[in-house]
């Protein structure tokens, strides 16, 4: 873990959890700079603030069912130099796609009951906010479900280099540009990407996601 001092944004609806959270990270050398207990405190904290990293729980008020998520994916697309650890007791897939979907790049996904030490959520904070991924195995197990997961090293080393690319949120053209080859070479090895993870093409799939989680899963990213 670096000794960075993070300037953490905590979005909690819970006061006592809220309030806990702020110590420990305080003495674990983070600054949080501003707490939020719903979703529009979260966007105006971030707003202000611009922090190195925001964490976020799922459902918040008013309606507890997923608020907390759709305000990441929102400070997501607003300001994507903002990391965001969403942490909570439930997984919500489809929105862990979208976080993901514009490149597994500063975010990650932790489950409350599943973190046993404080230096777990801390060095998972800094990977976030230096543009890594920290991904609970549990949370990667319900995205990839339906998918058969195929081992990283059947790979070729050319399909390997363009899923690499992916992970780091490149599109096909920005793959072909970085790696000197043609767009239609690109989307053969991206097929083939999926082809040897099992993944087909269905209408409420997101393929690439499940093929980059599929990368993170089992190469430790």
């Amino acid at each position: 873990m670096t000794d960075r001092r993070l300037r953490v944004v905590l979005a909690e609806d819970s006061v006592v959890l809220r309030d806990g959270m702020v110590e420990l990270l305080g003495a674990r050398g983070c600054e949080v700079v501003a707490t939020a207990g719903t979703a529009p405190e979260l966007l105006a904290a971030v707003a202000g603030h611009r922090p190195d990293v925001a964490v976020v729980d799922i459902r918040m008020p008013p309606t507890h069912r997923d608020e907390g998520i759709r305000a990441a994916v929102e400070i997501r697309a607003r300001t994507p130099e903002v990391g965001i650890l969403v942490f909570s007791q439930h997984v919500e897939t489809a929105w862990a796609a979208r976080l993901l979907a514009d490149g597994a790049t500063g975010v990650g996904y932790l489950l409350k009951e599943r973190v046993a030490r404080t230096s777990e959520f801390v060095d998972a904070l800094h990977r976030v906010a230096d543009g890594g991924v920290a991904l609970d195995p549990e949370v990667v197990t319900l995205m990839m479900r339906g998918g058969r997961r195929t081992g990283v090293d059947t790979l070729t080393s050319r399909e390997r280099e363009v899923l690499e690319l992916m992970a780091q949120g490149h599109s096909n053209r920005s793959v072909a540009a970085l790696l000197g080859v043609s767009d239609r070479a690109v989307e053969k090895h991206v097929a083939a990407v999926f082809d040897k993870f099992g993944l087909r093409a269905a209408p409420t799939d997101n393929r690439r996601v499940k093929a980059v989680l599929a990368y993170l899963a089992e190469s430790g990213g």
